[in-house]
């Protein structure tokens, strides 16, 4: 038993040398400049708030309602571009947090180590992305603040963990990563209407891929190790970041809220009483959510935690 413990150790710790070898390897040969691979001064990618390309589809949530469809055509497409210039926003500021708590972890790696230099490379493109989000934010013409006050101190808490508790760090990388990674994949394979925000996405979903791998593999070879306390604090744990993140991710701000008046009923009705809003929060975490109860951390109580998040899918 000892000898196939052994050998099984041994293959795994291959397979994850492969694939570190290959993340880096692809970092090195396809990344993309916030500046130079975005033309930016293009008069196609130009930003105009009235332009209806902006408008939410009948897909959205909100733009399904019929408050957001009687609102004249000028404050439907503003709308439709505040909310994207709010969760690029949000996007940017989560991945600070990421990039100095993957810095935080990469702190504490021996010489030659291999996740020493995908922790840089991805802290790299995370801020290429970081430099596009917050250009296109710029270019909105809309002054959005992003996460709340309290929001921006509760996230800067997470990058400790990078060096605390890598595991639970991996895990918000993960409730923040899938999410919007799921948002736009969908939306590239609808369509995308301005072709700046077509291509703004498509560089971040290709670099994503990386980062969402790297998670998924790190949480697969580490979590296993952790003792039983560390195994039921990442279990009840990571459904209260994961619905915290989604909703972050895939609803309006207050900031948004308020600017635009939007009546309460009216969210409801997009939100919380909407069947195909809870199934667009569902397919979002489903990887993730795979991948926890995979690994053993969707315990009874972990579950009841889910359910209250309204992340769990029956």
């Amino acid at each position: 038993m000892t000898t196939l413990a052994a050998s099984l150790d041994e293959e795994q710790s291959d397979t994850w040398e492969r694939l570190l070898e290959r993340l880096n390897r692809q970092s090195v040969l396809k990344h993309f400049d916030a500046y130079a691979d975005v033309p930016w001064d293009d008069p196609a990618m130009a930003i105009d708030p009235a332009d209806p390309r902006w408008e939410l589809s009948g897909d959205d949530p909100l733009g399904a309602t019929a408050w957001y469809r009687a609102q004249p055509a000028a404050v439907r497409s503003r709308l439709g571009l505040h909310l994207i210039a709010t969760h690029m926003k949000i996007g940017l500021q989560f991945e600070s947090n990421l990039k100095r708590g993957l810095l935080e972890w990469a702190a504490g790696l021996p010489n030659g180590s291999a996740e020493f230099r995908y922790a840089y490379h991805e802290v790299i493109e995370e801020a290429q992305h970081s430099l596009m989000f917050q250009e296109f934010v710029n270019r909105s013409g809309i002054d959005v603040p992003g996460l709340s006050r309290f929001m921006r101190f509760q996230a800067r808490q997470v990058v400790r963990l990078g060096r605390v508790f890598p595991e639970l760090f991996f895990v918000f990388v993960l409730g923040g990563e899938d999410p919007i990674d799921h948002v736009q994949r969908v939306a590239l394979r609808r369509g995308v209407n301005h072709p700046l925000l077509e291509r703004i996405t498509r560089i971040h979903v290709t670099e994503e891929a990386r980062h969402l791998s790297f998670a998924r593999h790190f949480l697969r070879r580490r979590v296993p190790q952790l003792g039983r306390a560390g195994r039921a604090r990442l279990a009840l744990q990571a459904p209260l970041i994961l619905g915290q993140m989604a909703a972050m991710m895939m609803r309006p701000s207050a900031e948004l809220v308020r600017t635009y008046s939007i009546p309460a009923p009216v969210l409801r009705e997009a939100y919380q009483d909407n069947p195909r809003a809870r199934q667009q929060v569902h397919d979002s975490l489903r990887k993730v959510r795979a991948l926890l109860v995979e690994l053993g951390l969707v315990t009874p109580l972990a579950r009841r935690l889910w359910i209250a998040q309204g992340i769990w899918e029956s």
